[in-house]
């Protein structure tokens, strides 16, 4: 086995001392200077209905105002997967809060003085407001041009109906599947919406100067995806890629919600309209609950059939997603569930129907999990129940339907190497699975729960890293990449791969925020993708610098390349043990020779990567034929809860879980994903509730009624365990992991409650109050 000093190590994290002390800036931290100007959106205040008038009369006399602007300025629409977004609604407004006009003054206070100035008139239409509905024969049509709209070739619309995307899955033979069950289980889960929930609020400040040069700061997941949506929906103005620059500061957490483009684009086209000022446009809080992106709701109906000894035969799969008023980057969870909703399991047999449906709530779109939390959440407690009624040990029927390498995935495709069995074996004997757990005291009630959980990236089949790696004087190196560290420890990450290449200390190496027109592409930080596919680009641009490095030694030294390598800085020599050449001396100012000339010049690495093998192209009536997913992280958890049987509230003793990450580039990075992640996972499942009204607003923006926990109501105890079974493509054996580790979290407090008081809870979230009022149906009946 190859041995490592840099990869593997649990480094302290590069980015660290900066964040801690203050000192990173954000995007609302930058500084413009007096030119500085502000805009304030004007907002609808209905879910659905025409636009018949727009007045700025009033609100261009107030002082300090510049302009005000609307959709007629902007008629343009955009989007990643599907164009069916509008920078400023046109004829219509989708869903309550969505932006009509914004006001660019030279103070906010003078633009929210004058937003409350401008004079929409409107004609209310139906709405509808949940998915189900959306689908009914006689609903009216959200988006009657969406037969026109562009999208993704692996899209498939339906026209003159409210579903943007339908995602079919027809494997084997499911009728026979069913007919050879011994025991069928049909039932229905739902879970809501959810809001990101991160500390810094969306900003953006953008400057269009007079030579035509549109600059964008954001607060960003995305900053090349953002310069090609900007470009892309701006191009009638004349605006090409290579006008467009996106700087992205340090992000205070993303979870999904900076990753596209929602917000950004008003900054974007709003600076055209005051060439040479920079317009900034700030959300609040209430903003960032309904005018971002939110976790789609879904009602998933799920038929499960198994044999005696718990192998399952066939699955049917129904999900209903309430993807919102616009679906431009939310389709792509129904597409992604679509191709995965069998689980981490052998399924000979499987039918999948996911649904991306249209209603007059606000757009949902990528959150942590992307779909998998809220499928599995069904699966898995279908998974449990069956389990209990063939009077097979939980832990034993996953083993027993567990897919393993070599099995065939949902759409036909080969199963990754994998620890997942590991994964099992490791959380049952941490958890004690066989021992009994006893209650506190009488008013007590104490169970168990345990969950599988997968997931793979979700990107299009041509996804993209790059890296420019460059030598400064003093053999330091600067990294340019353009993934974001959003928390999960990117920036440290990349470091230790080039390190471990490069034998560079990582107090010598700096990996640079992105900004696109320095750093190279990289699609965007998401889908748990960038240390697998911008750690390969890092490591083979270290490997560019590297074999440059040798290159010129060789040539220079009249040494053999196959006998040279690099150790602590310095190139050495396996047959001449006192050679030694350090880097400083060299990588810039190149190698002087007897004549007094000199070799070689600023070393420079490159490296892109690109999985070659994945592809969309497939059956679209089966899904059959394609390779969409590159992998699946795997892994397995469990939980033992406390349930006080009064009052309802639940109280987590002790979470373990398991995750399969290849390789840990950096072990401490990857057990803080852990907690987090089950962290995020509790509070979805017992605390996170969106409140809308009849008229679709949202009654609950703000965290004074929008719940999350406390530090009371943590679990006692933690278990992070990491598992490696290597990635044959990933950095060093590395796979993601930052999503995967709040997926099970539902499922598993959920059989958990349903072991401590025979309660089976379908609907998120598990809420102290809904435990209670079933306990008194319960009693009731009895």
């Amino acid at each position: 086995m190859e041995k490592l000093h840099a990869v593997g190590q649990s480094a302290v994290r590069v980015d660290g001392k900066e964040k801690v002390s203050g000192a990173a800036l954000f995007t609302d931290d930058l500084e413009f200077g007096p030119d500085l100007l502000y805009a304030e959106i004007v907002e609808g205040p209905h879910a659905h209905a025409m636009i018949t008038k727009i007045d700025t009369s009033e609100a261009e006399k107030v002082p300090g105002v510049l302009c005000v602007v609307t959709g007629r300025d902007f008629p343009y629409n955009f989007g990643l997967y599907m164009k069916d977004r509008f920078i400023f609604a046109q004829d219509r407004v989708r869903f309550f809060g969505e932006q009509i006009a914004a006001v660019v003054a030279r103070s906010p206070a003078a633009a929210k003085k004058a937003a409350r100035l401008v004079r929409v008139s409107y004609k209310p239409l139906p709405k509808i407001l949940n998915p189900l509905d959306a689908i009914e024969g006689d609903a009216s049509l959200i988006h009657p041009g969406l037969k026109s709209y562009e999208h993704v070739p692996w899209f498939f619309p339906q026209p003159d109906t409210n579903i943007a995307h339908h995602r079919k899955i027809r494997k084997g033979d499911v009728e026979k599947g069913f007919a050879e069950a011994d025991h069928v289980l049909d039932d229905t889960y739902e879970v809501p919406r959810y809001a990101h929930c991160a500390i810094e609020y969306h900003a953006a400040v953008a400057k269009y100067d007079h030579s035509g040069r549109l600059t964008v700061w954001a607060s960003s997941q995305s900053p090349h995806t953002q310069r090609n949506l900007f470009a892309n929906a701006l191009a009638p103005m004349g605006i090409r890629h290579n006008d467009v620059r996106v700087i992205a500061p340090h992000v205070g957490g993303g979870f999904g919600s900076k990753a596209g483009v929602t917000m950004e684009i008003l900054a974007a086209a709003i600076a055209t309209r005051v060439k040479g000022h920079p317009v900034k446009v700030m959300w609040n809080r209430e903003r960032e609950f309904y005018n971002t992106y939110q976790r789609l709701g879904v009602v998933a109906r799920l038929r499960l059939g198994v044999k005696k000894d718990g192998r399952i035969t066939a699955l049917h799969h129904e999900l209903y997603w309430d993807a919102g008023a616009y679906v431009e980057y939310g389709a792509n969870v129904v597409n992604a569930v679509g191709l995965s909703a069998i689980g981490p399991y052998r399924v000979e047999n499987a039918s999948i129907d996911s649904y991306c449906i249209y209603t007059n709530l606000p757009p949902g779109g990528p959150y942590r999990g992307f779909g998998y939390s809220e499928f599995l959440f069904g699966l898995e407690s279908h998974m449990e129940r069956i389990a209990r009624h063939l009077g097979i040990d939980p832990v034993e029927i996953r083993r027993r339907n567990a897919i393993k390498a070599g099995d065939l995935t949902a759409y036909g495709a080969k199963m990754n190497p994998s620890g997942l069995m590991q994964a099992i074996d490791a959380v049952a004997k941490e958890i004690r699975w066989d021992e009994p757990v006893l209650p506190g005291n009488d008013e007590e009630a104490v169970g168990k729960g345990f969950s599988l959980f997968w997931k793979a990236p979700a990107m299009p089949p041509n996804t993209s890293s790059s890296c420019f790696l460059k030598f400064n004087e003093d053999a330091s190196i600067n990294i340019l990449v353009s993934g974001m560290d959003i928390g999960q420890g990117f920036l440290t990450v990349m470091a230790q791969i080039a390190s471990e290449v490069l034998t560079v200390p990582l107090s010598k190496i700096r990996t640079e925020n992105p900004d696109t027109d320095r750093n190279p592409y990289e699609w965007q930080t998401v889908a748990s993708h960038v240390t697998w596919g911008c750690g390969n680009a890092v490591k083979l641009a270290a490997q560019d610098a590297r074999n440059q490095v040798l290159d010129l030694v060789s040539r220079t030294q009249n040494l053999p390349k196959d006998t040279l390598y690099l150790a602590e800085g310095s190139v050495r020599c396996v047959t001449k043990p006192s050679f030694r050449m350090a880097l400083e001396d060299f990588v810039i100012h190149g190698i002087q020779m007897p004549d007094g000339t000199f070799r070689g010049g600023p070393i420079m690495g490159r490296g892109v990567f690109m999985p070659e093998y994945a592809t969309t192209k497939a059956d679209p009536e089966t899904s059959q034929g394609g390779h969409p997913n590159v992998h699946y992280t795997v892994g397995a958890a469990a939980a033992i809860v406390a349930v006080d049987k009064k009052t309802g509230k639940v109280k987590v003793r002790k979470i373990v879980e398991a995750v399969d990450c290849g390789k840990a580039i950096n072990p401490d990075l990857v057990r803080g994903q852990i907690t987090g992640g089950i962290l995020q996972g509790i509070s979805t499942v017992l605390y996170e509730e969106m409140k809308f009204d009849h008229r679709g607003k949202m009654l609950n923006p703000n965290f004074t009624d929008y719940k999350i926990p406390t530090s009371l109501d943590l679990p006692d105890e933690v278990v992070p365990i990491i598992i490696e079974v290597a990635e044959p493509d990933g950095p060093y054996g590395a796979r993601g992991m930052g999503e995967h580790t709040m997926i099970p979290v539902a499922p598993m407090i959920a059989n958990a409650i349903d072991d401590a008081l025979g309660l089976r809870i379908k609907t998120m979230p598990i809420t102290a109050e809904k435990i209670c009022l079933a306990l008194l149906k319960k009693n009731e009946v009895r």
